[in-house]
Formats: structure tokens, sequence, C-alpha cells
């Protein structure tokens, strides 16, 4: 048995109003057609949905189980109209945006100026601190995470891009101490590493193909910020461990050289977390996409012109 939805709307409509002359106004057809789709759904559901008195109708009880599904349908037809008519209106309003201070200040410069000037009607107002905020408590419309989410049934979370680490060091520092020809090396070499979220020094992991490697090898400086660490490695300080989105300019124009080219740190993955209401904002919709696109174009910010 084929059901037609557009019956269960008609359903819902005339139990909405109350009677078939007050739905059939509503929505524009004849009382005769209305009626006729009712009888016709009642017939192929094989019970009465509806009790026709001169006075008034009364929903039977199959007819109340029915409705139920019917105003399902309803609620999601007029959800679809509205992400519809969403889609199509201008983005406008407060955008409250909290992200990585480094990951902001090195990859999101030129996304920010390109998003302004495209969405003049909404105003950015961006959290670079470190912690990680209470999206729905603190009023925020999205987050940019790194790495693995908690389970929040109150969260939606969509994948932005896919980043990996490499080993970098400036030419200096490779003419001083040499380059290392495998991992194990690595304990021998000042290297430059962030800390991890509890305090301490985070491991280095390291795959290539079937391999991998984890060390703690001695570092000379330690900081909870990746821009500091790339600015040291910069100034010949060490090696450090650095995403590829963060070192590819300065690969670029030969200020840093990528060791061990053929390892790198396991994958990890940026996402946009945002409230898990029905109705996403266009203001916020727009900028996860302009996100998107930014991220897996290909493209990098401009190197910084000083350290």
């Amino acid at each position: 048995m084929q059901l037609d939805p557009n019956d269960l709307l008609l359903f819902a409509r005339v139990v909405q109003e109350g009677s078939f002359s007050k739905a059939a106004q509503r929505l524009a057809i004849p009382k005769s057609t209305l009626s006729r789709r009712m009888s016709a759904l009642e017939t192929q559901l094989g019970e009465r949905l509806l009790l026709r008195t001169t006075r008034k109708l009364v929903v039977t009880d199959f007819g109340n189980s029915v409705l139920a599904h019917a105003q399902q349908v309803t609620e999601e037809v007029e959800a679809t109209l509205a992400l519809t008519q969403l889609r199509h209106s201008e983005p406008s309003g407060r955008l409250r945006v909290s992200m990585p201070a480094d990951f902001a200040n090195n990859t999101m410069t030129s996304l920010l100026v390109r998003f302004m000037q495209k969405y003049p009607a909404i105003t950015l107002e961006m959290d670079l601190t470190p912690r990680r905020v209470d999206i729905i408590g603190e009023n925020f419309d999205l987050a940019i995470r790194m790495g693995t989410l908690p389970d929040d049934a109150s969260l939606a979370a969509k994948l932005l891009a896919v980043f990996s680490a490499s080993l970098y060091a400036a030419p200096n520092y490779l003419a001083q101490f040499g380059e290392p020809e495998e991992p194990e090396a690595l304990m021998e070499h000042k290297t430059l590493r962030l800390l991890a979220r509890n305090g301490d020094p985070a491991v280095w992991k390291l795959k290539s193909g079937d391999q991998t490697w984890e060390g703690v090898p001695p570092g000379i400086a330690t900081a909870n910020s990746p821009e500091m660490l790339r600015r040291l490695a910069l100034e010949g300080m060490g090696i450090a461990l650095l995403s590829e989105q963060f070192a590819r300019c300065h690969v670029h124009d030969g200020s840093l050289i990528r060791i061990l080219p053929q390892w790198h740190s396991p994958e990890f993955n940026a996402w946009a977390v945002f409230p898990g209401r029905r109705l996403m904002p266009a203001r916020t919709r727009v900028f996860i996409d302009a996100m998107m696109e930014e991220l897996n174009g290909g493209d990098s910010e401009p190197c910084s012109k000083g350290i």
C-alpha cells in the first residue's frame, strides 16, 4: 500500500481548522475535493479517521494515532520550506565564533577579510582564547576544534579538514647540527615541543607507511602555541613538529626545510561545532561553507613579514 503524504497534510489541516469548510478555504481548494480526499484516505487505511456531525468533527482513536504521524509530516514540510527561505535570505546578525588563536592568525585572516566583504550585514565576534568554551551556555554560534570531540548530544559537528604535522628546521640549524636520517636520531637533537592539554610536553608520534615511531626527544623549549614554536624554528633554535598548513609558505621560500620527509604525524581533524538545533542560522552556514572552501582549496596564508 502506497500512502500519499499530501493526504496526511490535508488530514492534519482539517483537524487543525476544526471543519472541512475552514480547511478548504485555508488550503484554497474546493470543499468537495477535500472531502473526497479524506474519504479516499479512510478507505485506504481501512478505518474512519473523522466522525462528521452537523456541528463538529470528532477525531476517532485511530484518527488520533494517524494524526500524530500527520503532524510530524507537516512539521518536516514546514521545516524544509523554512530552510529554503533561510538559504535564500541574506545572512545577517551577530556571528559569535570561538577558535584557537594560532589557527585564526595563520589560517583564517584572508578568509575573514573576504567573508566580511561578502557579508557586510554579519557582525563577527571572535573569541581566540585557548579554552574550550561552553558553546550553548555562553551563546556561541560556532567553535573550531581540533582532534577528537567529546560525545555531546546537545551539539552537532561538521568536518572541515584533515591535517597532519611534519618535522621542520631552519637551514642554519641543520648546517650546525646536521639533519637526522631516521626518527631515532631525533633523540640527539634540540627540539621545540608543543605542550599537551595536561601541561606535559606532547609525545611525538610519527608514521611512514606501516612503520611507526614514538618518542619524547629532548626539548630545548616547550609552548602551548604552535605559532611560537614556528617562530623559534625559523630562528634556528631547533626542530619543530608543525602542521603542514603552518609551514608550507616557509618551505616555499626556503626559510624552513622539511626533514625526514617520509615521516609525518597521524592525521587529525578540524571540526566546526555548533548547537544541535534543527535549523542552522544562515550566517553560521555561510561561514562554515567559507571555511571548508578555504581549508580544502590548497592555498595557505601568506608568510608573516616579521617574527
